[in-house]
């Protein structure tokens, strides 16, 4: 058995390290709990919590390349956030400028979800639990 405990971190790479900083932090809520400079990569490296839990490693790199298509470009599709209410984190983001899809329900559990995109167009969902 391989022995797989839970998911370390998501590695994100953003085109405006510090745009995605802000919409991750001040937007989203997570919190940067280390961050450094990478001088011979040219690169960001910020390490971000969620309600304390080391969740994202946000990068820069210079001139990366664009997401294939969106969302089901080959590899990961999306990342997905359980929230308590749904209709709260939709007027949070919308008052941040931050659009959202029209609200759906999930036919096999019957719960309300809906997307919005990163800075650079990253697919994330919501999800009301």
């Amino acid at each position: 058995m391989l022995g797989l405990k839970k998911v370390h971190h998501i590695a994100i790479i953003a085109t405006d390290y510090a745009r995605s900083k802000a919409f991750y932090c001040d937007i989203l809520g997570f919190t940067l709990q280390f961050e450094t400079y990478r001088e011979a990569r040219d690169s960001w490296k910020g390490d971000l919590a969620l309600k304390g839990d080391y969740v994202i490693e946000l990068f820069s790199f210079p001139f990366p390349p664009e997401r294939p298509s969106r969302p089901e470009a080959c590899g990961l599709r999306h990342l997905a956030f359980s929230v308590a209410s749904l209709d709260d984190a939709v007027a949070h983001l919308e008052k941040h400028g931050v659009p959202c899809e029209p609200i759906r329900v999930d036919p096999f559990t019957d719960k309300r979800f809906t997307f919005f995109n990163d800075p650079d167009g990253l697919p994330l969902e919501l999800y009301e639990e």
